[in-house]
């Protein structure tokens, strides 16, 4: 039985430029999410610090807090992932990346 969970987006549209965006400015923490932190959320092992959790739903929502140097943090801010996890369907879903002025 497989026991990974998928990976979606809520906007993707959205996610994705963001994602371009990490990827132009900050290639540490782009690389950080895509080889270390996807596939970990896809095995269940999921990073950051709970924001919420459902049990009548089964949803727990997390911040992560994705890596990036003292001059980037300092102009922009910590670069956070926030997804929701829903165990009984087991999706990984992916809400936005913040800050927005990327």
């Amino acid at each position: 039985m497989n026991n990974n969970y998928v990976i979606e987006c809520l906007n993707e549209n959205e996610f994705r430029k963001k994602e371009r965006a990490i990827k132009k400015y900050n290639m540490l923490a782009y690389k950080k999410l895509l080889f270390e932190f996807y596939p970990s959320l896809k095995d269940g092992n999921f990073l950051g610090v709970i924001k919420n959790h459902d049990n009548k739903k089964n949803i727990t929502e997390y911040e992560l807090k994705l890596p990036t140097d003292e001059m980037f943090n300092k102009v922009h801010g910590d670069i956070i992932l926030h997804y929701s996890v829903y165990h009984s369907q087991k999706i990984v879903m992916l809400e936005s990346i913040t800050p927005d002025d990327i």
